[in-house]
């Protein structure tokens, strides 16, 4: 039938009966909020290429994780800054790291939040690639399987802490099989994986590279990441991880990737994480700030799409705005 029998427009005449037939429906319990903890201040530091996000030291983290939990968030991602780095990471591992200390404070003031921990090297290595280098200049290269062992100790010293999730982020082929041997091993048996298994090399993580004083200080991490216009090279990726004992598969970036989403989505039957990222988070606010479209409808619409397309958990820095004005976690 058709019209005039039929009317779509019959189911959207009302605030309530849209509200009934919604979809998608965005809640507060689908988001995860990252932060930046710094060894390096201690007084919080805005952080200038993404407006409403801050550094923040060691000792404010549990209250700002009491904020976060009073919004209505389950979950928040930490990202640590370190006040020493080396080409060894050393810091990324060591029991005493900035991130360690952030888990401990958090949880003896919220052991309810769910704490996800970034495993990654770029912020602790003095030359700020993901994994150990060897070689000079020109013929410089990433060693993949000499930074297993130190991702997969980082991932320890993280549970060991408190983490309840750690996600190793530094696309090393292998990484989520060397983090569960060592997290099981060690009798963390329970420690969950998220793992960054679909990366992008994309130019929207530049306001990120600024939070987490992690730019590298040589050539770029294409040799790593993937390739932006590959999908079928991001579903062998999520498969690999999931064979590797990976708990939760993350594709990142998310706007510009619905599609690889939707596919992961379609394709497997493990949780999906997608992850709203700096850039994708300052176009809004810059477009918000310059009165081109309203930032709160912006952030909802877009936080909307990635759940419409199939994330079952979105990492953002819109999280502690938007979750007041969402549906809160049970």
């Amino acid at each position: 039938m058709d019209y005039p029998i039929v009317r779509m427009r019959r189911l959207r005449v009302s605030e309530h009966l849209r509200l009934m037939l919604r979809e998608t429906k965005l809640n507060a319990s689908d988001l995860v909020m990252p932060l930046f903890i710094s060894e390096k201040i201690t007084e919080k530091r805005p952080i200038e290429s993404m407006p409403g996000c801050f550094q923040i030291p060691i000792r404010e983290v549990a209250e700002e994780a009491a904020k976060i939990a009073r919004a209505g968030i389950l979950s928040v991602i930490l990202f640590g800054i370190p006040a020493k780095k080396n080409e060894k990471a050393s810091e990324a591992y060591n029991p005493d790291g900035v991130i360690q200390k952030a888990i401990r404070e958090i949880k003896g003031r919220q052991p309810q939040l769910v704490v996800m921990t970034d495993v990654c090297l770029c912020e602790y290595m003095s030359h700020g690639h993901c994994g150990v280098v060897r070689g000079e200049g020109g013929q410089a290269v990433i060693d993949n399987d000499a930074t297993l062992e130190l991702v997969a100790r980082t991932a320890v010293s993280h549970a060991s802490a408190g983490a309840d999730i750690v996600a190793p982020s530094g696309m090393m082929d292998g990484s989520v099989a060397a983090i569960r041997g060592a997290l099981d091993k060690e009798n963390f048996a329970m420690t969950a994986i998220m793992s960054y298994s679909a990366k992008y090399a994309s130019c929207f993580y530049g306001p990120f590279r600024d939070a987490g004083e992690s730019p590298p200080a040589f050539g770029d991490r294409r040799t790593y990441q993937m390739d932006v216009p590959n999908w079928r090279e991001a579903m062998r990726e999520i498969e690999l991880d999931i064979r590797e004992g990976a708990d939760i598969v993350m594709v990142k970036p998310a706007l510009a990737y619905l599609d690889v989403i939707c596919r992961a989505k379609q394709r497997f039957d493990v949780p999906i994480a997608a992850y709203n990222v700096s850039g994708e988070y300052g176009m809004i606010k810059a477009a918000a700030k310059m009165g081109w479209l309203e930032e709160r409808t912006a952030a909802m619409e877009v936080l909307t799409s990635i759940k419409r397309a199939g994330a079952d958990l979105i990492i953002s820095y819109f999280a502690a705005e938007v979750a007041p004005h969402l549906v809160p976690a049970a």
